[in-house]
């Protein structure tokens, strides 16, 4: 309901938010939970949807969200917060770096530097294209600060996590 309180959009609109967009630090869905959800939103008159043809492709599926529907996001909004959840495919690997090889280590955390700098160049394009108003602004700002600590901590330590690799790059990980 987040992203309809903004303006209407699609079920496929909704998924590259979720994924790519501004709303990936916020919530997490696939198409497979997006339409149900939809429909049951629809169901109990919290969305509207309604069919727009277009030319030469199959015709869309466009969902508004009604008063009522602004009405529970705000209620739930106002509901105790829960835990934030984080998840870390990079600090994973990271608790594991001892069993692969360095040259590997020094890779993947090149890598996950470059996606934070890619991350950060989004933010930045996000802000300028969208503009912001204060919330969004202080929003963007906690991005930032969070993004930045883990990229220095990472620009800072990788040679020690480099280093508590594997020195030998064919040794076998299951010894």
């Amino acid at each position: 309901m987040s992203i309809l309180y903004e303006g209407e959009s699609t079920g496929y609109e909704i998924r590259r938010l979720c994924v790519e967009g501004e709303c990936a630090y916020f919530i997490e869905a696939s198409y497979g939970s997006i339409y149900p959800a939809l429909a049951k939103l629809e169901d109990e008159g919290m969305v509207t949807s309604r069919v727009e043809p277009q030319n030469g492709k199959p015709a869309k599926k466009v969902y508004s969200i009604t008063a009522a529907g602004r009405q529970a996001f705000a209620a739930q909004l106002a509901e105790p917060l829960g835990e934030d959840l984080f998840r870390s495919p990079f600090l994973l690997f990271a608790r594991y770096v001892h069993i692969l090889p360095r040259e590997l280590v020094a890779q993947r955390a090149q890598e996950f530097l470059d996606r934070m700098t890619e991350k950060h160049r989004h933010l930045e394009e996000a802000m300028a294209e969208r503009g912001s108003n204060a919330s969004d602004t202080w929003v963007i700002n906690f991005g930032r600060a969070v993004m930045g600590v883990a990229q220095q901590h990472v620009q800072t330590h990788m040679h020690e996590l480099i280093d508590l690799a594997l020195a030998e790059p064919n040794k076998d990980a299951a010894e």
